[in-house]
């Protein structure tokens, strides 16, 4: 005789296929819930455009750049970082190998990362070598609403296209810099 504990164990019980499917689901529900939060926080925390914006800059060792000018040609990436983020130095070595790649043009802004001595001396001591200006006083990062380093701007013909923060793989980058120059 059957009683209803029985059958409620009995249907408890379930496949090694069906456990498979319900872990599928589990894992691509958080996934889901993972992305729209990233996407929801990035959105919220990423650069803004000033109305009037800086774009003719001078880097740490007194050389002209005009983001407007390099931006008409590609998509340019303005990566806003500093000596004294511990995130930068997981993500400044992916700016450095696309810079060194010279696809796309990269401009590079040091947020309150000490003179430009000071900061030449990390960037060689880290074998940097993207373009980099120093915003002593955080000045330039401030106009563009900056809140968190790392954060990313991409500009295609002087107009910002996309917004980003925090850390970004190269192929992600890359992805963005090429939709840019595609749409």
């Amino acid at each position: 005789m059957t009683t209803d504990i029985d059958k409620t164990i009995e249907r408890s019980k379930k496949t090694p296929k069906q456990k498979a499917l319900s872990l599928i689901k589990t894992v691509l529900l958080y996934g889901l819930v993972f992305a729209i939060i990233y996407t929801a926080v990035n959105w919220w925390r990423q650069p803004v455009m000033p109305a009037d914006p800086q774009l003719q800059l001078m880097d740490y060792q007194g050389q002209s750049i005009d983001l407007a000018a390099m931006s008409a040609d590609k998509p340019t990436l303005i990566y806003f970082w500093g000596t004294w983020c511990p995130i930068c130095s997981v993500t400044s070595p992916n700016i450095n190998a696309l810079a060194a790649e010279n696809t796309y043009p990269v401009v590079t802004v040091a947020i309150k990362s000490g003179s430009d001595q000071e900061l030449h001396s990390y960037l060689k001591q880290n074998n940097y070598s993207f373009n980099t200006v120093n915003d002593k006083e955080g000045a330039i990062f401030d106009d563009w609403q900056g809140q968190v380093t790392p954060s990313y701007v991409i500009l295609k013909n002087g107009e910002m296209s996309q917004g980003l923060t925090g850390i970004q793989p190269l192929w992600s980058l890359k992805l963005r810099l090429w939709l840019s120059s595609v749409f």
